[in-house]
């Protein structure tokens, strides 16, 4: 089976259900985005996130993609930066826990927070405090660190630095890896549009997107917009919520419709986790029709859960149902 390393920021996400979305409008925060914060506003949250019942998991964009993809079996890496804290070691242990090649860097700052705010309806919004996170840089990373992986994928959130996302893409590529990157948030796109429409024409093999995410990147709708990606890269995705997702790779355009799910309890990491299930078909040499589909498998179990932790038994279902479609 294929390899695959995955960078990004090492996150551990705060998550809390809210009766409203009175906070989000306090906080100056846009409903359904991931926006930067500072410390101040850290502690401002946390202020709240005392008075709620809070839950905590490892996140992070390529962080969820690359447990989930561990948790179907495959084989994988990470690559990211933490602070010598109690939530860096507990990314650390999670990694190791579940078997992932785990190249974590540490730095003198506090681990990075991804306070988590989870809609009536399912939606999340993120303020994000990098931390660790944002002090990972170019001349950290080391041609061996890619080595032995067929696949490397990355977040649009690392796009932050400029030369970092560059050198490690070039390493990648220098041990023979096909590139995938995620887009990340509609936001990201459109603050550096110029930047990520280099990276995808240049030296992205594979871009996963969601319709915002797609609006944002080409100015058109998703249908028109997976045609413009996919003249740029080998397989364009663009995923399409409750409709499912488009895939377009040459010829080859396939519409997979998403399972339906009773109640969305929180949508994070539904986009990780799409990825993760698509990611692990190719690794298998599944057809186009079925990375979509174990995609969609995966997107909808997560969303019926508080973040992006799935226990035991429903993996063991997962794995049992992807044998069938």
């Amino acid at each position: 089976m294929d390899k695959i390393i995955g960078l990004g920021n090492a996150l551990v996400d705060v998550l809390a259900t809210l009766n409203d979305d009175s906070i989000l409008t306090e906080m100056e925060l846009p409903k359904g985005s991931m926006q930067l914060i500072d410390n101040a506003k850290l502690q401002v949250i946390n202020q709240h996130f005392s008075r709620m019942k809070t839950h905590l998991a490892t996140g992070g964009s390529t962080g969820n993609a690359i447990l989930g993809l561990a948790c179907l079996g495959a084989c994988t890496g990470f690559i990211g930066k933490v602070g010598d804290d109690e939530y860096g070691s507990f990314y650390r242990e999670n990694l190791i826990k579940n078997g992932i090649d785990e190249k974590l860097l540490i730095c003198d700052l506090p681990s990075g927070v991804a306070s988590t705010f989870i809609s009536p309806d399912g939606e999340r919004t993120f303020g994000t405090y990098l931390g660790a996170a944002s002090t990972l840089k170019a001349e950290d990373l080391t041609l061996a660190m890619f080595q032995g992986y067929t696949y490397f994928l990355v977040e649009g959130y690392l796009v932050q630095d400029h030369d970092m996302i560059l050198r490690a893409i070039e390493l990648a590529k220098q041990a023979g890896l096909q590139i995938c990157i995620d887009l990340a948030s509609y936001n990201i796109v459109e603050n550096d549009l110029e930047f990520f429409t280099m990276l995808v024409r240049d030296y992205v093999d594979i871009v996963f997107a969601n319709e915002e995410e797609a609006r944002a990147f080409t100015g058109k709708d998703a249908a028109e917009a997976l045609k413009q990606i996919g003249q740029m890269c080998s397989i364009a995705i663009v995923k399409v919520g409750a409709r499912g997702s488009h895939i377009l790779r040459g010829q080859d355009d396939i519409m997979v419709p998403a399972l339906p799910v009773s109640k969305v309890v929180d949508t994070t990491g539904a986009g990780d986790y799409f990825a993760a299930g698509f990611l692990y078909g190719l690794t298998c040499g599944y057809s186009l029709e079925k990375c979509g589909k174990i995609g969609s498998l995966l997107s909808a179990n997560v969303i019926q859960v508080v973040g992006t932790t799935l226990p035991q038994h429903k993996w063991n279902e997962i794995k049992l149902n992807i044998n069938t479609l």
